[in-house]
């Protein structure tokens, strides 16, 4: 940073600079007079300029500033060197360093300089701050009673703000940027400042909360992030016209924490946020924020910036572990569990003294493993309910074995730990006998936990503690006790289903208690269904196994319903509740004896009771039925329960009694289908009369059983049965229908989740041969609007199904992507109506709630869109079809087409056709469809449907696409039906013929060629001329035929193009025949003349072609290979070529591939004019030679 030399001097390159200054990012355009360069200006700017170039040294530089400012803040002593030198002032220092402060505004963001030069001035305030303190602190009357004193660095700190402050509402966005980092870097960096600077430097960041420029914001929220804690962030802001400006601050930035949209700025409040009962909430709530950077900053340097995570509340924790070991980042996944195991552990683990009172350990140092500090760090996280099936403390340990072996090798399970096992205990032995398991570590595991034998006993006696404890519990209403003994009981199990029972002596004594234990009425329900599962497994996996367990089952609940209603004979009619399965004439055969009169207290406690046997019975049957897979005829055991317990229960009058029932039914109905055709009435009955919750069970139970048994509602597909419908077609719909478009969200989902799974699992028509109501377009029309309904807002569950499903529907079969195509103008025409209905309204929060109309048509735009159908056929192994690409878009094309030039609103035209702009048109789509797009959009441009100008250019746009594209389509299919038909162009000279091979015979006189109808010559393709050139001519006569109508034997076709030489009559004359026919036959083919073979040289009669280039093109031409054509091809497809004219003709464009087919075929002709034949053409150009001068004289004569 040079200064000037002198006023005079440097005059003339200050104006020149003025003006290079304006053309640059400068935020002034008038320079003043800064006066004439100094030594003091001299040093100042070279330690500023050395500062920015490296940052090494940069301790060196503030030092070197430091003397300096003590020269000229100071009065030193002086010597006889310093005599002579110049003498400087504070004031001087201050106005050249802010000088220097002030050429750091221009500087952009992307450079370094900026940033080093930003921390050397904050370093460089902060040494001159402490410095001062020091020096003004050795004076005690001073310091007392006035606080800090005023220093040349305070000073030199409040010049420097009060020169940036005006430049913090700049227009150029780098001066402002520049200007708010330096003062927020020096607000974090020095103590204090002063009193009188604090009310501006605090309205001037506010203001940069709103700023345009998310670099901006994030300097202000740094320097506000210091202010936050202040006291009087209360006062009246009186100077500021901005209402927005006022108030407190903290609130302010927890508003910019919230709802700023960039993730930077929520990320520098987040970490400069201070941690006070008030924050900590808005803080921990990032947890959830959208950027995954934030949340990870969160976990990795927010929360082990606390000093024990024991302060935070259990909510905190629980949600923190929750959201952090599920989070879909992979980053923020490994910084929780690292969290976790490292520093949650090491609270809990960190060695005590006597008192209690925690040790601090050294940096770097870890706590040795201890079992007391796990059970506490478990017991902080609420093992009991965090640990189920599905709780976050599986996730979390499962995590902390992976990552602290050293625990592995140091836990044991010995005698003393079983004998009074807690919850957490239990619960470190389950997730370790897990983790063993999944890691492969089967010796480990067999060292440290028991034999089979040992581990049963274990589990009896703690079934028996629980037993006990719920008996002694149940007068006294204590059930936290008995929650604490069931979550061990609950491990244990767990534990018991991965243990190897190849021991005979384990696996039977397992067997018995298991046996011994379902039959216990007190077992809760959880324990019973782990109980089940275990006697499952010990019974074996082979038929007579699963009958055995069936009946030990039966046994069992028989048991249980005996022990629940007791032998008091005033229960007599009980025996009637529960089998009320028997038939009326059975019952009212039998004699019975007077029933005895019971109290109303004794009715309603047979009435529970009979409910509380009734639904323990049921529960069991459940789980029976959960884990067998047999035929449900086969088995009589089942066949028993169902007649005589699962029926009953559905006819009961009390509500949970039938929901059992009908669940178990509906477990029944998935092992045998004609069961199942039986009771869908029954479900659908159910839905339609029920309440909310059995609504509820039997959605899941259709979807259960028609995915079960898929074929239930498949018909097969044909001409006669068309008018046929399935008998359970249209009550299916109506049941998914009415619970898509239910109020209910639980049976929103329910509805969704079923019905997603059953469409993605349905058979395709084209495949199967059959038809489903599962493929019906009504029913994804449902689910698509109930995926953007604004009243699905408050229902996660549905929208996230879909999310999955939709994508996933559309992208995995053709016929699923034009279903989507065949309703997504009807999803238009809904989303344009709804909103219209919530404009009239004013419902603000709905609008709020509902996606946007370009999310709308992006997503509708990807689900139809042909290419990602492809790519998805190709991952799967199945054969690409390009011709899938692009056709279900032109499709809805078509349809869109028709709406724009039809009858519709303005608005409804301009959104379809913004959205007809989006799609993608694919040269493989068949032609016809693309020329029928390309004629609606010419017809909507020229009619001017589009009233905005934005449509009329979308539609050309569209216009001039498709029209490359049919373009394109139609050379292609050109010369695809070229290469079927192929045919070889002679050159002769300025005239040419061709010798078409589309037609190839075999006879006994040789190989010939059938004429085929041509109208003017073909383009040779490449493959034609190599076959030309490789290939010899036979040695065969050919004579023209003078009489045209006669139809003669197969023989080699010639049509001569328009002759353009009129020097010849007879040229001329041929040259008017083949104007008239191309006149007269411009959409049918010209009829060619036939030529007959004959045994001597052939002699034109009519027309003859010039002598020397016919003897030319014989020289040239090659023998052709009979090649036999396909049958059902008799001509080439498509226009015919035009032909090849000189370029002499002002009113023919000629094609420059027809000109370079025709060069490669003239210059073997130029070769081989005047010389001997080639190798290759052999006798027969010889002949070829004679014949044409024999037929010379002939003709002559």
């Amino acid at each position: 940073m040079p200064g000037r030399i002198t006023a005079s001097a440097a005059r003339a390159p200050a104006q020149t600079s003025k003006s290079r200054a304006s053309r640059t990012t400068s935020p002034t355009t008038n320079i003043p007079d800064e006066g004439p360069a100094t030594s003091l200006r001299e040093a100042i700017c070279t330690t500023f300029t050395e500062s920015y170039r490296t940052t090494n040294g940069t301790r060196k530089l503030v030092v070197s500033l430091r003397k300096i400012q003590e020269v000229c803040c100071y009065e030193p002593t002086k010597s006889k060197k310093q005599a002579s030198q110049e003498d400087f002032d504070e004031e001087e220092f201050s106005a050249e360093v802010t000088r220097c402060v002030l050429r750091i505004l221009p500087i952009k963001k992307s450079e370094t300089a900026g940033d080093r030069l930003v921390r050397f001035v904050g370093l460089f305030l902060k040494h001159a701050t402490d410095a001062d303190n020091a020096i003004f602190a050795q004076d005690d009357d001073v310091m007392q009673g006035q606080g800090l004193p005023e220093t040349p660095s305070s000073r030199l700190t409040t010049r420097i703000i009060s020169f940036l402050l005006p430049f913090l509402p700049a227009k150029d966005k780098i001066v402002r940027f520049r200007s708010t980092q330096i003062i927020a870097h020096l607000i974090n960096t020095l103590d204090s400042i002063d009193d009188e600077l604090f009310q501006p430097i605090r309205m001037g960041l506010l203001r940069r909360l709103r700023d345009k420029e998310s670099t901006v914001r994030v300097q202000a929220v740094y320097g506000l992030g210091r202010l936050a804690g202040e006291t009087n962030m209360n006062e009246d802001d009186d100077d500021s016209d901005d209402e927005n400006v006022s108030g407190n601050v903290l609130a302010k930035l927890l508003d910019i924490l919230q709802n700023d949209p960039s993730a930077d700025v929520r990320r520098s409040l987040l970490l400069n946020l201070p941690f006070t009962p008030t924050t900590l909430p808005y803080l921990l709530e990032r947890a959830r924020d959208s950027d995954a950077a934030i949340r990870r900053a969160l976990y990795s340097r927010l929360l082990p910036a606390l000093a024990d995570f024991r302060h935070l509340s259990l909510t905190h924790r629980e949600k923190l572990l929750r959201w952090g070991l599920r989070d879909r980042d992979a980053n923020v996944r490994k910084t929780t569990a690292r969290l976790f195991r490292e520093r949650w552990i090491e609270n809990c683990a960190q060695p005590r003294d006597e008192n209690g009172d925690a040790i601090e350990l050294p940096t770097g140092q870890v706590a040795e493993p201890s079992l007391s500090g796990l059970l506490e760090l478990l017991e902080r996280i609420d093992v009991v309910n965090a640990g189920n099936d599905g709780g976050i403390a599986l996730d979390a340990m499962k995590e902390f074995w992976h990552g602290r072996p050293d625990y592995c090798n140091y836990i044991e399970f010995g005698e003393d730990y079983w004998r009074d096992l807690s919850a957490e205990g239990a619960f470190v032995a389950r997730t370790f006998n897990d983790f063993c398991h999944e890691d492969g570590s089967s010796d480990s595991l067999r060292e440290k936990m028991p034999e089979v034998t040992r581990f049963a006993f274990l589990v009896q006696q703690n079934v028996n503690l629980l037993v006990e404890s719920v008996r002694t519990n149940a007068l006294q209403d204590d059930a936290e006790e008995d929650e604490q003994q069931e979550f061990v009981v609950e491990q244990l199990l767990h534990i018991a289903l991965t243990l190897d029972y190849s021991d005979e002596v384990g696996r039977r004594t397992m067997f018995s208690l298991m046996r011994e234990a379902l039959a216990i009425a007190e077992l809760p329900e959880e324990s019973t269904r782990l109980v089940t599962e275990v006697l499952r497994m010990t019974c074996g996996n082979n038929a007579a196994s699963e009958r055995e367990f069936c009946g030990i089952v039966l046994e069992a609940i028989a048991e249980v319903h005996d022990t629940i209603m007791g032998d008091d004979p005033s229960q007599a009619g009980e025996e009637d509740s529960f089998h009320s399965a028997r038939s009326e004439i059975s019952g009212e055969s039998t004699p019975r004896g007077p029933k005895k009169q019971m109290s109303e207290e004794e009715e309603e406690e047979k009435a529970v009771r009979e409910m509380m046997v009734n639904l323990k019975c049921l529960h069991i049957a459940q789980c029976m039925l959960q884990n067998v897979d047999c035929s449900l005829e086969q088995n009589v055991h089942l066949v028993t329960m169902l007649n005589n317990l699962v029926i009953p229960a559905v006819r009961s009058q009390e509500a949970p009694i039938r929901e059992k029932g009908l669940l178990c039914l509906g477990l029944c109905c998935l092992l045998d289908k004609n069961l199942a055709e039986e009771n869908l009435t029954l479900f659908l009955h159910c839905f339609t009369k029920g309440h909310e919750e059995l609504q509820n069970i039997a959605i899941q139970i259709v979807g259960d059983v028609l995915s079960a048994h898929p074929s239930m509602l498949t018909t097969p597909v044909s001409a006669e049965d068309d008018e046929q419908e399935h008998p359970f077609h249209k009550p299916i719909y109506k049941l998914f229908s009415r619970a898509l478009k239910s109020s209910t969200a639980p049976l929103q989902s329910t509805a969704c989740t079923a019905l997603c799974k059953l469409m993605l699992s349905s058979p395709s028509i084209s495949a199967s041969g059959t038809s489903s109501i599962l493929n019906n377009n009504e029913l994804l029309r449902l689910l698509t609007i109930a995926y953007f309904d604004p009243e699905t807002a408050g229902n996660p569950a549905l929208r996230q199904a879909l999310s999955y499903f939709l994508p996933v529907y559309c992208h995995s079969r053709k016929e699923n992507m034009q279903r989507m195509g065949s309703i997504a103008t009807a999803v238009l025409s809904w989303y344009v109506d709804v909103k219209e209905e919530l404009d009239v309204e004013g419902e603000e929060d709905a609008m709020g709630e509902m996606v946007g109309l370009n999310v709308v048509v992006a997503h509708l735009v990807d689900w139809t869109d042909g290419r990602k159908l492809a790519a998805a056929l190709g991952g799967l192994g199945a054969k690409n079809t390009e011709d899938d690409e692009g056709e279900v878009h032109v499709e809805w094309a078509l349809e869109l087409l028709e709406k724009v030039l039809g009858v519709c609103s303005k608005e409804e035209r301009k959104l379809y056709v913004s959205v007809i702009f989006k799609l993608n048109f694919s040269s493989s789509t068949p032609g016809t469809k693309l020329e029928e797009v390309l004629r609606l959009v010419t017809e909507a441009v020229d009619d001017k449907v589009a009233a905005d100008t934005v449509s009329r250019n979308a539609l050309t746009k569209v216009q001039n696409t498709l029209s490359k594209i049919v373009n394109t389509t139609q050379r292609r299919s050109e010369s695809r039906a070229m290469s079927v038909a192929p045919s070889v162009t002679e050159d002769i000279g300025d005239e040419s013929r061709v010798v078409s091979e589309a037609d190839v015979t075999e006879t006994e006189e040789g190989t010939i060629i059938a004429p085929t109808p041509v109208a003017s010559p073909r383009k040779k393709t490449a493959k034609a001329a190599a076959r030309q050139k490789k290939s010899t001519i036979e040695d065969s006569e050919l004579e023209v035929e003078e009489d045209a109508t006669e139809l003669p034997p197969p023989s080699i076709s010639m049509t001569l193009p328009d002759r353009s030489r009129p020097a010849r009559q007879v040229g001329a004359s041929s040259t008017e025949h083949n104007d008239e026919t191309e006149a007269g036959n411009e959409d049918e083919e010209a009829t060619p003349q036939p030529i007959k073979r004959r045994g001597r040289p052939a002699t034109a009669k009519s027309n003859p072609p010039p002598i020397a280039e016919v003897e030319e093109s014989i020289l040239e031409t090659t023998e052709v290979e009979a090649v036999p054509a396909p049958a059902a091809i008799k001509k080439p497809r498509g226009r015919p070529t035009k032909a090849p004219v000189p370029s002499s003709s002002p009113d023919v464009e000629v094609e420059e591939s027809v000109l370079e087919d025709m060069t490669e075929v003239a210059k073997p002709v130029k070769k081989a004019r005047g010389r001997p034949p080639k190798e290759g053409m052999g006798v027969g150009a010889e002949k070829g030679r004679r014949s044409v001068r024999a037929g010379r004289k002939r003709t002559e004569e």
